[in-house]
C-alpha cells in the first residue's frame, strides 16, 4: 500500500481548472526540460519551481518528490506514445512482428536523449511505496505497447503476465544501456531473442 504520510502526485484528472491543469504541465515540462539537459540530478525541485514559475510550495502539492516529479513526466510520455500508436497502422505482418516493431521504435526514441532516459528510469526503479500510483500506472502504459500491437482490446491475466516478461527484459537492457554495459545493438538482439521466443508458434 501506498505510505500514508507521502501523498501520491496530483493527476490532470484531479485537477479541477484549467489554469491548474496548465500549471501541471508547466511542472512537467520543467522536469522534462532539467532532465534532458542534465538527468536525474538536474531535477531539483526548487529548479523545476524556478522554470515552472510557480511557488515551490505549490509544486510540492502537486508532486511530492522528484521521484513522483520524474515518474509522472514518463507517464505523460508513455501516454503520447500509446497516442500516436492508436492513431497509426502499427508496421510488421505478424504479431510478434508488430510488437517488435513499437519496442524498437520507442527504444529508439528514447535512446536519442540520454539523460532523459536516464533520469526516468532511475526514479522508476528507485520509487519506493508513495509512488506506488504512479508506478503502476507506468506499469499499465507498458503493457499496452504490448498488447495494441497484438490487437488484444481487453489485456487476460496470461496476455499482462506476457506483456510483463517482455517488460521486464526492455528495462533491465534500457538500465544496461545507460550504465553503458549494453550497446545499441545488444538491448535490439535481446529484445528480438524475447519476443520471438515468447510470441513465435513453436
Amino acid at each position: 500500500m501506498p505510505d500514508a504520510r507521502v501523498p501520491s502526485a496530483l493527476t490532470e484528472d484531479e485537477l479541477g481548472s484549467p489554469a491548474q491543469r496548465d500549471r501541471r504541465t508547466r511542472m512537467l515540462d520543467a522536469t522534462l526540460a532539467l532532465a534532458s539537459k542534465g538527468g536525474f540530478e538536474a531535477v531539483q525541485m526548487r529548479a523545476v519551481a524556478e522554470r515552472a514559475d510557480v511557488a515551490l510550495g505549490t509544486l510540492y502539492r502537486y508532486f511530492p518528490s522528484k521521484i513522483h516529479l520524474l515518474v509522472s513526466a514518463m507517464i505523460r510520455e508513455l501516454g503520447g506514445t500509446l497516442e500516436r500508436l492508436d492513431r497509426r497502422t502499427i508496421p510488421g505482418d505478424t504479431p510478434t512482428e508488430r510488437v517488435l516493431s513499437v519496442l524498437i521504435s520507442v527504444t529508439h526514441w528514447l535512446q536519442r536523449d540520454p539523460m532523459l532516459t536516464e533520469a526516468m528510469t532511475r526514479a522508476f526503479m528507485v520509487a519506493d511505496t508513495s509512488a506506488a500510483a504512479e508506478v503502476t500506472e507506468v506499469i499499465r502504459l507498458c503493457e499496452r505497447m504490448i498488447t495494441i500491437p497484438l490487437g488484444v482490446a481487453e489485456p487476460t491475466e496470461e496476455d499482462r503476465a506476457l506483456a510483463g516478461v517482455i517488460i521486464d527484459v526492455w528495462m533491465a537492457k534500457l538500465i544496461a544501456w545507460i550504465t553503458r554495459r549494453a550497446t545499441t545493438e545488444d538491448v535490439t538482439n535481446r529484445l528480438e531473442l524475447t519476443v520471438r521466443l515468447l510470441l513465435d508458434p513453436r
